[in-house]
């Protein structure tokens, strides 16, 4: 070590910050390292992330378009646990099936928008979501008609019309002569 004037002055030392002739370019590099290849390694990182981002969209995605299936296995369970009687518990099991996926199909943009990417295709999923929200309304207007609510006959519509005749069919059991 120098002493002059009071400050203390390391040869192995650079002051980059006075305007020397020596700059950071003339600084050689460690064995080993590359100002290229960093630049190549961080963009080469930086797309894998996304690549892996995309592909973690597109995978919940799919996820949130399955998940009607679920559903529609439950509501199924449930009206069929309801029966096939009209009352309050059936009724309202067979409207809660027509209103959830009727409310799942307005909102259909707000559910995939965490989703959007350029890189992500969610037209598929979107459809799929639509198809099963699709099948748990139509098996909600299944347990309509098998409740007879629906409107089917033209007696249902005119009150001058005789019901249409029920047929009941019954098998098994032993005859009582």
């Amino acid at each position: 070590m120098e002493k002059g004037k009071g400050v203390m002055v390391r040869k192995w030392a650079v002051d980059l910050t006075e305007s020397s002739s020596l700059s950071i370019k003339d600084i050689p590099d460690p064995l080993g390292y590359t100002r290229a290849t960093q630049d190549q390694d961080d963009s080469t990182v930086s797309r894998q992330k996304k690549d892996a981002e995309a592909n973690w969209k597109a995978q919940k995605a799919w996820e949130v378009a399955q998940a009607p299936f679920k559903n529609l296995m439950m509501m199924g369970f449930m009206m069929w646990m309801a029966g096939s009687t009209v009352h309050l518990f059936s009724i309202g099991i067979t409207f809660s099936a027509l209103w959830q996926p009727i409310s799942a199909l307005q909102g259909i943009g707000k559910v995939f928008e965490p989703y959007k990417d350029s890189k992500v295709d969610i037209l598929t999923p979107k459809l799929l979501f639509a198809a099963l929200n699709l099948a748990a309304l139509a098996l909600g207007v299944w347990k309509l008609n098998t409740l007879g609510l629906l409107p089917t006959h033209a007696s249902d519509w005119v009150s001058s019309l005789p019901p249409a005749q029920e047929v009941e069919y019954s098998g098994g059991g032993l005859p009582l002569f």
